[in-house]
């Protein structure tokens, strides 16, 4: 199959005001791409649509979209579409976090996380696939995470909406390889990327005391071993192979494999490692 390219085509990503989507927007600019971004950080959007404008000389457009509101999304497709109608690259990346054991949250906190996580992303693709197969070659990216692969301790509600992010796009993207469909489609599992994702994690209503976001930042910053460009390189490497499963960072390819060697035992191995782990 011939290289996914990107001069002169365009991407819509959710999710895009900071973080992995940010970087994301910035090296397709720089790849000659240009992007329809979506975020609910109206400020952010604004910032990064001026650096590629000033940086890339490429379009970007803004929209803000909460993600787990099925008619923003579909208003950001029909938007897109409308302003580049050779659209042809779709990244799901919006993402949250829920702080807490499985008693610790409430089932109202989960679904809020599950609306954004999982539904976030079937809407998108939802929203998004028919123009996409009306292209002579489109690609579809799902954004779950290592645990969409590992469900540690203390990720109930996160491993929940990441596996099912996996699960959601392996069976769809055997369902475009069985109909021939000129749509592919990669989902990527990070491994520890330094987001902002810890940071403005939300605390389960149960916690005995309020975590202090900046600690648990600082926290999740030592483990995270991947920067936010370096991911979205790999990303764009595995798009551009059209790649069915992309890891990022070398924590995530021996957790893969780690759960492989060892799938119904593998936190007897890794519970002392994730103590300080919160995201």
């Amino acid at each position: 199959m011939r290289k996914f390219p990107f001069q002169g085509c365009a991407a819509a990503i959710t999710g895009a005001a900071s973080g992995i989507g940010r970087a994301l927007a910035l090296e397709l600019a720089a790849r000659g791409a240009d992007v329809a971004l979506a975020d609910v950080d109206q400020a952010g959007l604004e910032s990064i649509a001026q650096e590629i404008s000033a940086s890339h000389g490429r379009r970007a457009t803004i929209r803000r979209v909460d993600v787990a509101d099925s008619a923003q999304i579909q208003e950001f497709a029909l938007s897109a579409t409308a302003e580049f109608p050779a659209l042809n690259l779709v990244i799901n990346n919006a993402g949250v976090a829920l702080l807490g054991q499985f008693e610790e949250f409430d089932l109202n906190q989960m679904a809020w996380l599950m609306d954004i996580n999982f539904w976030g992303v079937v809407r998108g693709t939802r929203a998004f696939l028919p123009h996409l197969k009306t292209r002579p070659q489109a690609h579809i990216v799902n954004i779950s995470s290592i645990f969409g692969i590992i469900a540690p301790a203390g990720q109930c509600a996160y491993s929940a909406s990441k596996f099912a992010v996996r699960g959601f796009s392996e069976a769809l993207r055997h369902e475009l390889a069985m109909s021939n469909s000129p749509v592919t489609l990669s989902v990527v599992h990070p491994g520890g990327v330094r987001t902002n994702i810890a940071r403005k994690a939300r605390a389960g209503s149960g916690l005995s005391e309020n975590p202090n976001s900046s600690e648990i930042g600082d926290q999740f910053d030592r483990v995270a071993r991947t920067t936010a460009p370096e991911a979205a390189q790999r990303i764009i490497r595995g798009i551009e192979r059209r790649e069915p499963r992309i890891l990022i960072g070398a924590d995530a390819r021996l957790l893969d494999l780690i759960q492989r060697l060892r799938p119904g035992a593998y936190w007897s191995l890794l519970a002392r490692a994730f103590d300080k782990l919160t995201v």
